[in-house]
């Protein structure tokens, strides 16, 4: 079990077994474990997504974004990573609601 800060004070969970399903979803970030926490302590910007979950999105190179998806619990004492992914279509994302910065 890792677990991360979100940019609102809330502890993100991380659990070895949702990583192992993330890294079979998405086998691009499977050496990005680090990368995928520090995106959601560290974000470019946070969206909101279309079921509530939270879209942390970081520049990993020119134009290629990782983005984390989370939720954080109504109360705000606890929380966790959903997936996470590789895209170049940031536009997408930020089209949806901002939350942070």
């Amino acid at each position: 079990m890792r677990t991360t800060t979100s940019v609102r004070g809330v502890p993100i969970r991380l659990s070895d077994e949702r990583w192992g399903h993330i890294c079979e979803e998405h086998a691009e970030v499977k050496s990005l474990l680090d990368d995928v926490l520090l995106a959601v302590c560290l974000p470019k910007s946070v969206h909101v997504g279309a079921n509530g979950e939270l879209l942390a999105a970081t520049e990993m190179e020119p134009g290629k974004y990782l983005i984390v998806a989370y939720k954080e619990s109504e109360n705000g004492t606890d929380g966790f990573i959903i997936t996470a992914f590789l895209t170049r279509r940031i536009r997408s994302i930020e089209r949806r609601m901002r939350i942070w910065p």
